[in-house]
């Protein structure tokens, strides 16, 4: 199904979206390696390092519905820019601070919110509204895997910086790549701005923004959708965030969670194109459920084998390949049931509610090991919760409920 992005202007858009994501996601997913360094020099302790990386988990996903309604209204080359130069501040910032609230400013906030804009809800909304609808389903495969090859370059890159030239050296250097994307924006976007011809305040049947988030957060599948990429975020914000504390725990080299990070977002590559092209081909809450049921296989595994290097590096390709390969049929979902005119808008949400279970994750996680030592119950939560996401898709509805039907529910 890849041959629908060889038109012309077509795999330029598709390019030029999954660059900007390979550096907002490598930078970002990449925070967790800097938790042991700035705990040793500043001396905050893991808890509130946590802390202000689970408000960056919330902050990039509530950011992202409001850059998305920004993005539908005013066009996306603008929100873009301002995203890619907050992430760049974020980073240049955080070497001067000194303590856990200028840690939640700098990462929590500015960083997170910055990545978070020029992140999965702009870039697939704006792709969805310039490409034709045969290529959509291959594109967001393309641009997810995009965001997976940027943790598996920067993961081990950004830790040889660490070791090098210390972490705020590193800081320097990603807000460096922030500001090299740049240039994609103009090949994502019309030289107007805008990403569509439809007017900004209105869809093509005259639904309004307003009415048409109202309608989404009325239906009972979007809801049961959201819940299940909660434990999403549950997820991911827990293994990024604790993923080398949980490997130092096991008496293992710091090189084994980089590279551990790095075989994650490799696989995901895969995970991502193939993502794309399943949706097209089965129902996209079977393939969700199918990801969430994996993840909780997994971690059963790995709870039972021994904490050897090569059980992480196995561990991190059985999940790395449904990691972020829950994006494409997620988007395909609410595509499907509300359009694409105000996906950026309500795909943003969706992503909102992501990113409070990855607060939970980054957060609780930090509080589990302060307590008890190690991180044994935040495993067996997240095996549950997988569990349980894999059970609330299978009822999601596939397709659009007639606008009065909608209304009246």
């Amino acid at each position: 199904m890849f041959h629908t992005l060889r038109r012309p202007g077509v795999l330029v858009v598709t390019l030029a979206a999954a660059g900007i994501l390979m550096v907002t996601m490598g930078i970002r997913q990449s925070f967790g390696l800097f938790v042991s360094p700035l705990n040793s020099t500043t001396g905050m302790g893991v808890a509130t390092v946590s802390l202000a990386l689970a408000v960056g988990q919330f902050s990039w996903g509530a950011i992202q519905s409001v850059a998305g309604a920004l993005a539908d209204r005013y066009g996306v080359r603008v929100v873009l820019v301002a995203g890619l130069l907050m992430l760049a501040a974020g980073c240049a910032a955080t070497p001067f601070v000194g303590d856990g609230f200028g840690l939640a400013v700098s990462l929590g906030l500015l960083a997170s919110m910055g990545s978070g804009i020029g992140s999965f809800s702009v870039l697939i909304g704006a792709a969805a509204q310039r490409l034709p609808a045969d290529a959509q389903a291959a594109a967001s495969g393309v641009i997810n895997a995009g965001g997976s090859f940027g943790q598996f370059v920067f993961a081990p890159l950004l830790q040889k910086l660490i070791q090098s030239v210390g972490w705020m050296g590193a800081m320097w250097a990603m807000a460096l790549a922030a500001l090299a994307a740049l240039p994609l924006v103009g090949r994502l976007t019309p030289a107007g701005g805008a990403t569509t011809a439809a007017p900004a305040a209105a869809s093509d049947d005259g639904q309004r923004l307003g009415q048409a988030v109202r309608e989404a957060l009325k239906d009972r599948s979007y809801l049961l959708l959201h819940a299940g990429f909660f434990t999403c975020g549950f997820h991911i914000a827990f293994l990024v965030t604790h993923l080398p504390g949980e490997v130092d725990l096991c008496g293992l080299p710091p090189a084994v969670a980089s590279t551990s990070l790095a075989i994650i977002g490799l696989a995901n590559v895969f995970g991502s194109l193939f993502a794309g092209s399943w949706v097209a081909r089965y129902r996209s809450k079977h393939v969700l459920a199918l990801m969430y049921g994996s993840r909780a296989l997994l971690i059963a595994w790995y709870l039972l084998m021994p904490p050897t290097a090569w059980t992480y590096y196995l561990f991190a390709a059985g999940l790395g390949f449904t990691w972020l390969a829950t994006v494409p049929p997620t988007a395909a979902l609410v595509g499907k049931l509300f359009g694409t005119r105000y996906l950026a808008t309500l795909f943003g949400l969706t992503l909102l509610s992501h990113q409070v279970g990855g607060f939970l994750g980054a957060w609780l996680g930090g509080i589990a090991l302060s307590r008890f030592g190690d991180f044994s119950w935040m495993w067996y939560a997240d095996m549950a919760l997988a569990a349980a996401a894999a059970l609330v898709n299978l009822p999601i509805r596939e397709a659009p409920l007639p606008r009065l039907e909608a209304s009246a529910a």
